[in-house]
């Protein structure tokens, strides 16, 4: 399958949904899935992620980069990956794009986690693999904390073997990656093992939603961290228990969409949460237009972009949806 390089021109059209107002952008050049999205020099960027649209020959993954200007709502292609990836964290810090861990083809299969830390070299133009993890890491979560990046949970080998997903197990690893020496120091574990979870900072705090855990299922748990004392706290659980979900700052909220469960046949959730961390409560804000999971979610000139995705549990129904959500 080839994908040409173009922007299509797309009707702008309003859905209001509670407090929210959502609007239709411009599609994304290739549908991905399981992707985590970073704002960088006021644009957005989507590395990698899986696809439906995708030949299963290259493990339904790409290596392209997807670069979104808001001003002119339209898509371009970046500096590709130096091969497909997915799950991969991606990270704009300090004038840096960094792109962490993921799964990758190697060993024979389509999911082999990887402990590569990319930084994209923007006079080459071209990523360059600038250090390793301790060990491979994928579904992880990141957070920017003190101009370093933490990455917390998500699923490493359980053994010798990684090549396909069921090698793999859910971690409760904490690890902070500092920029200036490009060397992994290890953090106070998270208090359970999880993965595709998602994650966000607020006031200078780490927060991690959500997630699963293979052998429990979808979770609902609220962890924060303090960089002061070096603690994790629990704070109120999510009203649905969810996992593969994205999350956003916007006006002292932490806004919460979509992700998907398994249960009687598989689904994705549509409702839209809002959690005000300074009360520590929860309130639904309507329901997504078009409810997806695996999809990111990042904040940019006062609005939460929502990226991607898939409308269907599991690897099917990938979309190439952005919309922008504007808090009335």
């Amino acid at each position: 399958m080839k994908f040409i390089s173009v922007v299509l021109c797309c009707i702008s059209f309003q859905l209001t949904a509670g407090s929210l107002n959502w609007q239709k952008k411009a599609d994304l050049l290739i549908p991905v899935q399981e992707i985590y999205p970073a704002v960088f020099q006021g644009e957005i960027y989507v590395a990698g992620g899986l696809s439906s649209e995708l030949p299963k020959q290259q493990g339904q993954m790409t290596a392209q980069v997807q670069i979104y200007n808001p001003k002119t709502d339209q898509w371009r292609y970046g500096p590709a990956l130096p091969e497909g990836r997915h799950h991969g964290q991606l990270v704009a810090v300090n004038e840096q794009l960094f792109l962490v861990g993921g799964f990758i083809q190697a060993n024979g299969g389509h999911w082999s986690a990887s402990a590569d830390v990319l930084q994209l070299d923007l006079d080459q133009q071209r990523w360059l693999k600038v250090a390793s993890l301790p060990a491979p890491l994928s579904e992880t979560v990141s957070w920017v904390l003190d101009h370093n990046i933490h990455l917390v949970s998500g699923r490493s080998p359980a053994t010798s073997a990684n090549a396909q997903w069921q090698d793999q197990a859910d971690v409760a690893t904490h690890w902070i990656f500092d920029l200036k020496s490009l060397k992994t120091e290890v953090a106070p574990a998270l208090p359970e093992a999880k993965n595709s979870a998602a994650g966000t900072v607020f006031n200078n705090m780490g927060y991690l939603f959500g997630g699963r855990q293979v052998k429990g299922g979808n979770k609902a748990d609220v962890y924060s961290f303090n960089t002061q004392n070096q603690q994790w706290t629990l704070q109120k659980t999510m009203p649905d228990a969810q996992a593969g979900l994205a999350v956003a700052v916007l006006n002292q909220q932490l806004w919460v969409f979509g992700g998907e469960f398994f249960q009687q046949g598989g689904g994705v959730f549509s409702k839209v949460w809002s959690y005000s961390p300074l009360d520590n409560s929860w309130q639904q804000q309507g329901e997504m237009p078009l409810p997806r999971h695996g999809l990111g979610a990042v904040t940019l000139d006062d609005a939460i972009y929502i990226i991607g995705g898939a409308t269907a549990a599991g690897l099917k129904q990938t979309s190439a949806v952005l919309e922008k959500v504007v808090i009335q």
